[in-house]
């Protein structure tokens, strides 16, 4: 059986689980990887590969970078390829519709939510911040809409009370390696026809944006608690704690809810267990944090350099 002739378009670290996956199966040739440009990265700007260039050229595969996918010379030389399908994980560019029609078994994108559920650019954060019960990926058809196309396949997966943002960004990427290569021969021989989405149910993810990482103490606990998993490891939830001669930047990696009342903002209790502080229902016990420019660390430890006393305020209206 001839290998079905694939381009891959992928630029973040999720698009690699479903690189890997395609390029290790006999039944696919990815003849080309198309992902962004190198950035400027870190304090001296250093140009940096794309993790998906990274693979890329471990896996010996072609690669092309164009600034644009709609430049006419770029979409010429993926039409010289011949091939027959195109797969686009988090890519981070709209296509244009010639680009989709280009090959004749169109263009499928694995999307990390169940569809028509958080379209758009964040759809794990912001599962997990609303307190979505389970989330999963959904393989579909690509159209000129923004995650509107017919669907293919999904698969479901927890959300579970460990997971934060990175875990689940990790076990979606496997899960949307997995049900792509599983759907494609499947969806190329016609056994597999794609539904439209419904119109019920739709939600937009929008992208994550700094603050939106500063904790609102006047919430329940249990939503501050969603947040805080949702936002880390970025852009990481952050507080400030009032204090002489400034407000000092907290950032709470880890905490749990717990059964406690007390004044919005307020640390109700500080030791080796955490520091509880009260929410606008329930507290927040928060286990580890970090001070700006030191170390991530345990509750008991941070206190042991930083003493935080019961009646000390978190919240205030500066911004990092």
């Amino acid at each position: 059986m001839t290998p079905l002739r694939i381009i891959f378009m992928g630029t973040a670290e999720l698009s690699c689980a479903s690189l890997s996956r395609l390029s290790s199966d006999h039944l696919f040739q990815v003849v080309a990887v198309v992902t962004q440009p190198d950035k400027p990265k870190g304090r001296d700007l250093k140009l940096t590969p794309s993790p998906v260039k990274v693979l890329a050229e471990k896996l010996k595969l072609p690669v092309r970078q164009p600034l644009k996918a709609r430049d006419e010379h770029f979409i010429c030389q993926l039409r010289e390829l011949k091939p027959d399908l195109m797969v686009v994980v988090a890519y981070g560019q709209i296509l244009p519709q010639s680009l989709l029609d280009l090959p004749p078994h169109g263009c499928l994108n694995v999307h990390t939510s169940l569809l028509p559920k958080y379209r758009g650019a964040a759809p794990i954060q912001r599962a997990i911040a609303e307190g979505e019960p389970e989330t999963g990926v959904t393989v579909m058809q690509m159209d000129a809409g923004l995650d509107t196309g017919p669907m293919l396949a999904s698969r479901r997966t927890p959300i579970l009370p460990t997971d934060d943002s990175q875990s689940l960004h990790d076990r979606l990427a496997q899960l949307g390696a997995e049900l792509l290569g599983e759907t494609i021969p499947a969806y190329v021989a016609g056994k597999v026809l794609p539904q439209p989405q419904p119109a019920a149910g739709a939600t937009y993810a929008a992208k994550i944006k700094k603050e939106d990482g500063q904790i609102d103490w006047a919430k329940p606990a249990v939503q501050i608690w969603n947040r805080l998993r949702a936002f880390t490891p970025w852009p990481g939830a952050f507080t400030f704690f009032e204090a002489q001669p400034k407000p000092q930047l907290l950032k709470i990696w880890k905490a749990e809810v717990v059964e406690k009342s007390g004044d919005i903002g307020t640390v109700l209790s500080a030791d080796k267990t955490g520091i509880i502080v009260g929410c606008g229902q329930g507290a927040l016990r928060i286990l580890e944090l970090q001070r700006e420019g030191g170390k991530r660390l345990p509750a008991e430890p941070f206190l042991a350099g930083f003493p935080l006393k019961p009646g000390g305020a978190f919240g205030s209206s500066c911004t990092p």
